[in-house]
């Protein structure tokens, strides 16, 4: 076996250890396994990822149902938009961006240099919220539900998720928790459902689009990384997934500076 895939489906491994110990972030470094460990193409390393972080929600999901934590009239209001900008993203602008968008002096900026572009900074954003202090309220009472500024969030989710590939539970908790009203619990839980939903949804458009799969890949990572979700949890018990949060941000964050630093000096 090639040294460069075996390491990739050890950070699979490790990728899925990491959902299962912080419930959230370990996702967003699918993108980066695939594409520098296993040579896939950025845009369609940003599907496998769709598919991978869905169906790991999807198992994470099941957790916070069985102990009744999902709400899932508010996730679908955060959903339903979350839903068409992920998979118009998908089906409509991904596969028409061109190959080669533009020539900045002597730095080309082809379609997968751009979406890692973003996808770097995006990590950053999520280091950022791993790091930080969370300073979120939760109310007592159950609020007014804001559904202008939960759409709109939805909106955004979406369109992020869509164009990198990422889960986005970064930006979902804390507008559940700020705009709908709900306990941390209750978000994480809603968070994943509407993750694992709109992740699948936005695979499903890349299908339609004429994306080529390489099944048995994507089947090594993903089995790898629930294994890996499974024995997070496990460790989750015994560690203080607080404080090894804001080391694994910083990790992230440093993960994202390279991948940026490189793509400029491309």
């Amino acid at each position: 076996m090639d040294m460069m895939l075996l390491l990739g489906l050890v950070a699979s491994l490790i990728m899925g250890m990491s959902l299962g110990v912080f419930g959230a972030g370990g996702s967003i470094l699918t993108v980066p396994i695939l594409v520098f460990l296993m040579g896939v193409g950025a845009a369609e390393a940003t599907a496998y990822s769709l598919f991978i972080v869905g169906v790991t929600a999807l198992f994470g999901m099941y957790t916070y149902y069985k102990q009744g934590l999902i709400q899932f009239k508010i996730g679908f209001i955060f959903a339903i938009p979350a839903f068409i900008a992920v998979y118009s993203v998908r089906l409509f602008l991904m596969p028409a961006l061109p190959e080669h968008i533009a020539q900045i002096g002597s730095w080309d900026l082809s379609k997968d240099t751009l979406i890692l572009v973003v996808f770097s900074l995006v990590m950053m954003m999520a280091a950022y919220a791993m790091i930080k202090p969370s300073n979120i309220k939760e109310s007592e009472e159950q609020k007014p539900l804001n559904l202008p500024l939960i759409a709109a969030e939805g909106l955004l989710v979406g369109g992020v998720t869509g164009f990198v590939g990422a889960g986005g539970g970064f930006l979902i908790i804390p507008a559940l928790v700020l705009f709908a009203g709900l306990h941390m619990k209750q978000a994480v839980g809603t968070s994943l459902m509407i993750i694992a939903f709109k992740s699948l949804l936005g695979f499903v458009g890349d299908i339609q689009a004429g994306l080529i799969v390489d099944w048995l890949l994507l089947f090594e990572v993903l089995g790898l990384s629930i294994i890996g979700v499974f024995v997070g949890g496990k460790l989750c018990r015994t560690l203080d997934s607080n404080k090894l949060k804001p080391a694994f941000g910083y990790f992230v964050l440093v993960m994202g500076l390279i991948i940026l630093s490189r793509e400029m000096m491309a």
